[in-house]
């Protein structure tokens, strides 16, 4: 049988082996593109502005204002 001698490999602590790495381009990659596409949505957000929403006093059935207050009820004084 023979003796396999391993191959020789290189330094996984040097400077210059990152970028050999394609999981990590492509991983800045999509952190990059994602985060270009916030600022877009951003940038078109803010051209546009929102109508207002009717909402006849209430929102989800929660009243916007406080209720009025109760009149007091007379005192029975003798």
């Amino acid at each position: 049988m023979r003796n396999r001698t391993p191959a020789p490999h290189t330094d996984s602590a040097s400077p210059a082996a990152w970028y050999r790495q394609p999981v990590l381009w492509l991983g800045a990659f999509v952190l990059l593109a994602s985060l270009a596409g916030c600022v877009w949505m951003i940038v078109l957000g803010a051209q546009y502005v929102d109508p207002p929403v009717a909402t006849h006093g209430t929102i989800f059935k929660v009243p916007l204002a406080r209720p009025a207050p109760a009149p007091e009820a007379p005192r029975n004084e003798p």
